[in-house]
């Protein structure tokens, strides 16, 4: 069976700081030109802008009906890549070939226009996807449906908030039968009911034989989605294998990685970020292995140039399985909007964590709206048991917390009578 995308050497630089933006405007040229002299003349000789490699010889196929899921940490590659197989951006290098349309939600509204509204959207979508008109209407009420946005169906698309944003899009790529459906971490941006509504549609979609790329964060997704996974690193595949495979080898890479974590100037342009994370003892004092029944503090610091209105701080807690214990959200509400710095320390109590490797992600974010940072296992630490009954079973699965049960004893008569 011929691949439906087969890529060969495919490579992508991009240059930083210097580089001149296609799309500015001419004042601005004339502003840059007349600067030019100037900045020669300061420096004796003109400064060669800085460039990186998003992909370096990437190599893969994809054959027809298959459902591919692409991880990585922030920076690996993956949406440079589905961006170059969407023809969004060009390669530097290598090839890609591809048999059938494309349908691809990488980001927040991708492909429409924000003048027209959603129902005109859907037809120029479908147009763009070389699809009849005939075609598009027969699977517009469907369209519709899925994205609960009949209310709103001939009000332009720019009133829309994210939440709509995402419905739409994703209801108009996965109705519109492309061959091959691309989708980024971007449905992180709805709510949970709609994702779980996007992720049956997405097992529904491959069911029928239509291809499936698929990037997110969410290990149990990816595991529960696809059967093949691609593990990026530094813009390169690191593993191509199954997805079990795959994911053990992600999660386990990096246990040795520190138990503190400090922003990279790369990230320093957002609006909102954080610039260190640390593991502490209830005495803060840096820690990287704790007792059972030991406290557990972190401490995350952040920087704001424009502190964002109903912005949070999620802390996820995931074990060594990449498995979510659970998520901490510390609403930012008491921060007024001249806030240039913040911190927030978390606290897990004794005996709640099971002994086990754990792992941190953090996400700046407004809840429905938009996600404005997503740092992935950011720190690690431990849990050891220092002497409950369940050491002696070292290894049984006795679940992912502490049993919170409280419970209460009462001798009956063999009647059923309680006593006292």
């Amino acid at each position: 069976m011929k691949p439906i995308i087969r890529v060969e050497n495919l490579s992508k630089q991009y240059r930083l700081g210097s580089e001149r933006n296609p799309y500015s405007s001419l004042r601005e040229s004339l502003v840059e030109t007349a600067q030019k002299p100037l900045k020669i003349f300061k420096s004796g000789k003109p400064k060669q802008p800085a460039s990186f490699w998003a992909l370096k010889d990437i190599n893969f196929e994809v054959m027809p009906g298959e459902v591919v899921g692409i991880i990585g940490r922030n920076g690996a590659g993956k949406s440079t890549l589905l961006k170059i197989l969407s023809r969004i951006t060009e390669p530097t290098g290598g090839r890609i070939e591809l048999y059938g349309r494309i349908a691809s939600l990488l980001e927040v509204g991708t492909g429409f226009h924000a003048e027209l509204s959603g129902r005109e959207n859907i037809f120029l979508n479908g147009a763009i996807l070389g699809m009849r008109r005939e075609e598009i209407a027969k699977k517009f009420d469907e369209i519709v449906d899925f994205a609960e946005i009949e209310k709103f169906l001939d009000t332009p698309v720019k009133h829309y908030s994210s939440g709509m944003y995402v419905r739409l899009a994703f209801a108009v790529a996965a109705h519109l039968e492309p061959e091959i459906l691309i989708v980024d971490e971007v449905l992180a941006v709805g709510d949970s009911e709609f994702q779980k509504k996007c992720l049956g549609k997405m097992d529904e979609v491959s069911k029928t034989g239509r291809t499936i790329l698929f990037v997110s964060h969410q290990m149990g997704t990816i595991a529960q989605l696809c059967e093949r996974t691609i593990l990026l690193e530094k813009g390169a595949v690191v593993i191509d294998d199954h997805t079990k495979t795959v994911i053990d080898y992600y999660v386990n890479q990096n246990k040795s990685k520190a138990s503190s974590y400090a922003a990279d100037d790369a990230q320093t342009h957002r609006e909102m970020y954080v610039t260190s994370a640390v593991v502490l003892s209830d005495e803060m004092v840096e820690q990287k292995s704790f007792r059972h029944d030991e406290a557990v503090r972190i401490l995350v610091n952040c920087r704001a140039q424009r502190m964002m209105r109903g912005a949070e701080l999620r802390m996820v807690v995931k074990d060594g399985r990449s498995i979510t214990v659970f998520v901490a959200d510390a609403e930012l509400k008491s921060l007024n909007e001249n806030c240039e710095a913040f911190a927030v320390d978390y606290r897990i109590p004794p005996e709640v964590l099971r002994p086990n490797n754990y792992s941190l992600s953090f996400a700046l974010f407004v809840p429905h709206q938009l996600i404005i940072e997503l740092i992935e296992d950011a720190v690690y630490f431990s849990i050891f048991d220092s002497g409950t009954k369940y050491a002696q079973s070292e290894g049984t699965d006795y679940g992912l917390i502490f049993s919170p049960c409280q419970w209460k004893v009462t001798r009956q008569s063999p009647t059923g009578k309680r006593f006292g």
